[in-house]
């Protein structure tokens, strides 16, 4: 689950955003005094994700909103179902609603997109990761979602792990020292708690990589055939990681090759808003108050 004050810094941007000086339209329309009931209702099949979230947007814009949560984090859901119920100020959740929405949309689209890749490599030892391929501003809510689609998250962000990529290889080595001569030197300035990845685009490059000592090795766009000999080249001396050319079509066969992980930048970067609505149930003004 995404820290609380994380989720409020993330909301409390978006509403800023949204109404930067209040909500012209409720303030003009809405009595203060009246209230209203909504429900959160899903047009469509999905994983919910982003409950949190969702209660956040109203939370911060009015405390006397109550949020009834009726799915949680994870959940699957068919379509109608009511998820959750908002009750409260109507200027409040009038103002909150489309951050709550798009926020809880997004991240359930992910959820959902994650569970259908999760379901298709099922039965195989492969976890599905994602990528930081993401939303600048809402790494920390779509890495929560893909959690909630059944996924595994990669690193947060470049200061977690030593990632080698094409471009760094063609650094380091561009002074003409060997591939594994200069990863071993890269290692040994690494921090001893660090993790050493690379990612190689052909299977010549496997030898010198396991000798400068990754931990993990990165099979990029390799066909079929060529993860199955890398898998078996490897030996279960690093673990195998399996990007690019990955889909849904495909998953389920790069799985079947025997890697450990296969990172999917599509789980982020492709994923369709789940189709979720505010409808509101009730709405009333109060009595007694001038």
């Amino acid at each position: 689950m995404t820290e609380l004050r994380e989720i409020d810094r993330i909301v409390a941007a978006a509403l800023d955003e949204d109404a930067p000086w209040g909500d012209l339209t409720s303030e003009t329309l809405i009595p203060p005094t009246a209230t209203a009931t909504a429900a959160l209702v899903a047009r469509e099949p999905g994983v919910l994700s982003g409950a949190e979230v969702f209660a956040a947007a109203f939370r911060l814009v009015d405390a006397r909103t109550e949020v009834e949560r009726l799915a949680a984090d994870g959940e699957r859901f068919s379509a109608g179902q009511v998820l959750a119920r908002v009750q409260g100020p109507a200027r409040g959740i009038l103002t909150a609603e489309r951050v709550a929405l798009n926020l809880v949309q997004r991240m359930s689209g992910v959820a959902t997109l994650t569970a259908r890749y999760v379901d298709a490599v099922a039965g195989t030892p492969a976890r599905v990761v994602d990528t930081r391929k993401t939303t600048p501003g809402l790494r920390s809510l779509e890495r929560q979602a893909v959690r909630d689609g059944g996924g595994r998250n990669h690193r947060r962000s470049l200061s977690d792990a030593v990632m080698a990529k094409d471009n760094h290889l063609a650094v380091l080595t561009a002074g003409g020292e060997d591939l594994a001569t200069a990863l071993r030197a890269a290692r040994e300035r690494m921090p001893h708690t660090a993790h050493l990845e690379v990612e190689v685009d052909r299977l010549d490059q496997i030898d010198a990589v396991l000798a400068g000592g990754a931990d993990t090795i990165m099979l990029d766009n390799f066909g079929l055939a060529e993860l199955r000999e890398g898998v078996a080249r490897i030996g279960g001396r690093a673990v195998v990681e399996a990007s690019g050319g990955v889909s849904l079509d495909t998953v389920a066969s790069i799985a079947a090759t025997g890697v450990d992980v296969i990172s999917v930048g599509a789980l982020t970067h492709s994923a369709r808003a789940l189709d979720l609505g505010l409808d509101v149930l009730v709405a009333a003004e109060a009595q007694g108050e001038p």
